[in-house]
């Protein structure tokens, strides 16, 4: 692994987790010399504090950068400003710092991306220009660069003039789909940055505008047709996309796959636009792999532009799934990469990459450090475990483990622990990360709660109701007393 030099990297800890950062760190393969570690002298180093590393870790310091463990909770800018030099989280299991690490010895940039979204509605029609403003509003937020309106086939559109105007004034790039040419020639009037589809004896519907016409091949399928009219644009002087056409499988997929890689060789600059509804919404499979390969091929024929729809309820998340993949692709072909290695950017949602970041025999080995009486639950590679210092036991099915656990008395301790074993039990399963206390990570699959990441969780909704519990039979019980006097 190539690092900067100049780039050293200090590593915050506590004292159980020491020697392993250690070794993960070396096998890494950070430059020798270009890191180090400060072992704060805490048992364990998520329970690290912003006044802990204030108090003991002594300045100036000779790193560039100081990297604290994930789940630790404190203010970085505090720190940074503090010490003059920049604090950053880490991951939250040391198994995934090479990771983190990356190329460079530095977390990988997906800032960066060159491929643009159209997000089509197509139920525009049956849409006031009140909702269609709140869901371009939804779909920019989640990624969309262009918010298409989608024209129904024998259905009137009294006021997409309207709907284009509201969008453009509020600042959204706007394309217009339809059947209909006199319905593109609306809309191009009506100032749309594009209109789909056009062709060869339909071009002239964007004349005296400056909108950018999507063009297509007509008959479906003849690459001809499309060649002759990129040509009639470039001769007008028409800024235009060209788009071959995706296929559904077993209705010409390969076909059209190819008639992408034709395109793109017989004309090496035209831009280009992929809609990959066909696909996400006409192949019962989860979505997220297949948006991933075609944006592979996307990357590899430099496709600029793609068109998603959201109607089949397994494509709600298409277009938080494009945003991803064209983030990742985009890094690892700028890295001369594999998209491998960057920790899935979020696509990977039913299996994780490092499902186990302990084994079995490590989890028994800490539950032999517990010295007092909180559960705690970890899943290894064969086996859920919970311990606490009366016990380790472990199964695959969590209803194994209750009448070992001595909170049958205990409810709102028993819901908790369902839930937990739960959860531990689906990890386990799918061959899922799990960590207690927190949801499972399902990627770009599902939103994420937010999280302060600068001071711990509050109790949860079943200790506090436990102890309000209890706190109600001190209560009852001192007024008992006070009657008996």
């Amino acid at each position: 692994m190539a690092q900067d030099a100049k780039d050293s990297i200090l590593f915050l800890t506590g004292r159980l987790a020491e020697d392993r950062l250690k070794s993960t760190v070396a096998e890494a393969g950070l430059e020798p010399g270009s890191w180090s570690v400060s072992n704060l002298g805490i048992k364990v180093a998520a329970l690290m504090t912003e006044a802990i590393v204030r108090n003991r870790l002594k300045g100036p310091l000779e790193a560039d950068r100081v990297i604290v463990p994930g789940r630790a909770r404190m203010n970085l800018a505090s720190l940074s400003s503090h010490f003059g030099v920049q604090f950053e989280r880490g991951p939250d299991e040391l198994a995934d710092l090479p990771q983190y690490l990356g190329r460079g010895g530095k977390p990988p940039d997906f800032s960066k991306y060159d491929l643009h979204i159209f997000a089509e509605s197509v139920d525009a029609t049956a849409l006031s220009v009140e909702q269609m403003l709140a869901r371009a509003a939804e779909q920019r937020a989640k990624g969309a660069d262009v918010i298409d309106i989608g024209c129904q086939p024998d259905t009137a559109f009294p006021h997409l003039e309207d709907m284009v105007a509201a969008l453009v004034k509020a600042g959204f790039k706007v394309s217009v789909d339809s059947g209909d040419v006199e319905e593109l020639r609306r809309g191009a009037k009506a100032g749309a940055h594009y209109v789909l589809s056009l062709d060869e004896t339909t071009l002239d519907a964007v004349k005296g505008t400056k909108c950018t016409p999507i063009l297509v091949p007509r008959p479906h399928g003849d690459l001809a047709s499309l060649l002759r009219a990129i040509d009639l644009a470039s001769k007008k002087r028409i800024p235009h996309i060209a788009d071959p056409i995706l296929d559904p499988v077993h209705f010409g997929f390969t076909a059209s796959i190819e008639r992408y890689a034709q395109l793109r060789r017989a004309r090496p600059d035209v831009e280009i636009l992929m809609g990959t509804g066909n696909l996400t919404e006409l192949t019962e499979a989860d979505s997220q792999g297949v948006t991933a390969m075609l944006l592979a091929i996307c990357s590899e024929l430099h496709i600029t532009n793609v068109l998603i729809v959201q109607v089949s309820p397994h494509t709600r998340r298409t277009i938080e799934e494009h945003d991803a993949a064209r983030r990742l692709l985009y890094r690892a072909r700028a890295d001369s990469s594999l998209p491998k290695g960057y920790g899935g950017n979020g696509l990977i949602s039913l299996h994780d990459l490092l499902p186990n970041p302990m084994s079995d025999a490590e989890i028994a080995k800490a539950a032999g450090e517990i010295r007092d009486n909180n559960f705690r639950i970890h899943k290894g590679e064969t086996l859920i475990h919970i311990a606490n210092r009366d016990g380790h036991h472990t199964a695959t099915d969590p209803f194994e483990l209750f009448s070992k656990l001595g909170v049958d008395a205990d409810g709102a301790h028993a819901f908790y622990l369902g839930y937990e074993l739960a959860k531990a039990e689906i990890a386990l399963q799918l061959g899922k990360r799990y960590v207690q206390d927190s949801p499972l990570d399902w990627g770009v699959a599902a939103d994420k709660k937010s999280e302060d990441l600068t001071r711990h969780a509050p109790e949860g909704a079943t200790l506090q109701a436990k102890e309000a519990d209890a706190a109600r039979k001190r209560e009852k019980l001192r007024r008992q007393e006070e009657d008996d006097v």
